[in-house]
């Protein structure tokens, strides 16, 4: 692990104060002066900055169900709450991995390990975000669902849905491979919908189940493994259907509903089964 790295990794601030620490000459590397920002340290070196010696902090990979109305920062000059409110003041310095906004909840994860940090968060990874979202208004599928998989421009870049599922007449579960500012709020406000309720409910193989808002827990070795390999599976029933051609993929719920009324089987769709939504995000 680099120099730099490894004493952001401590605690010791942001790699770039670490990197004017280092050119400043206050780090020493086995009692010598280290000013290389390439200079590679191990388990058995010795690192002190100034007087005082710099040990490398273990790992926490923490999942947090995000409640409404917390802030993703460390602090608030007007003194809102924030998620790191919810946890214990003795922890190490942790980052939260992406954000929801003041309004949304759900799945939050926090690490204060880069290296997943990175793969959870960097465009080329494309690691999927699943949401549910209730609207003020019966959603229209047939018109509305091929804009969001097509894409539409929001401010920030060009936005799009890889899948979007009907749950019932104004609740859906749309899925992500972005991660723009308050996308999901901002593509539907452009198709014609506000969003009342917002709830992200798994990221890649991680789901948020039954964690109750303002509860966390911390991932176990497997899941971090998961969640750390290139392209994690998608799990069954979430398939996306951007590939299909435009109106196809989407039932709407008053559809699926018409045909069983009439005795018809049931058209399968790359969805999966209809499950029924989660108690937080059918009220309104």
């Amino acid at each position: 692990m680099r120099i730099n790295r490894f004493l952001a990794a401590s605690g010791l601030g942001s790699r770039r104060a670490c990197e004017e620490l280092i050119r400043d000459g206050h780090v020493t590397i086995n009692g010598q002066v280290c000013q290389n920002l390439a200079t590679e340290v191990g388990e058995k070196d010795f690192v002190k900055v100034g007087s005082r010696r710099i040990l490398p902090e273990k790992h926490l990979y923490i999942l947090l169900h995000k409640p409404r109305g917390y802030l993703c920062t460390v602090s608030d000059t007007h003194g809102r709450r924030t998620i790191f409110d919810l946890l214990p003041g003795t922890w190490p310095r942790l980052f939260h991995v992406g954000r929801l906004d003041l309004d949304s909840e759900g799945l939050l994860i926090l690490t204060n390990d880069g290296d997943l940090a990175l793969r959870l968060t960097h465009p080329r990874y494309k690691m999927e975000k699943e949401y549910e979202v209730l609207l003020d208004r019966p959603f229209d599928a047939a018109a509305d669902a091929p804009r969001l998989l097509r894409g539409v421009s929001i401010e920030g870049g060009r936005a799009k849905a890889e899948s979007v599922r009907q749950l019932s007449p104004m609740l859906l579960r749309i899925v992500l491979r972005q991660g723009l500012k308050r996308q999901i709020r901002l593509m539907l406000y452009k198709v014609g919908y506000e969003v009342k309720r917002l709830i992200r409910t798994r990221i890649g193989n991680l789901r948020l189940r039954e964690l109750r808002a303002g509860e966390w827990r911390a991932l176990t070795a497997a899941e971090v493994k998961g969640l750390l390999a290139e392209r994690p599976e998608t799990p069954k029933g979430t398939e996306g259907t951007k590939d299909r051609p435009p109106g196809r993929g989407v039932v709407p719920a008053d559809r699926r509903e018409a045909s069983r009324r009439r005795g018809a089987p049931r058209k399968r769709t790359t969805g999966g089964s209809a499950a029924s939504a989660p108690r937080a995000a059918r009220r309104p």
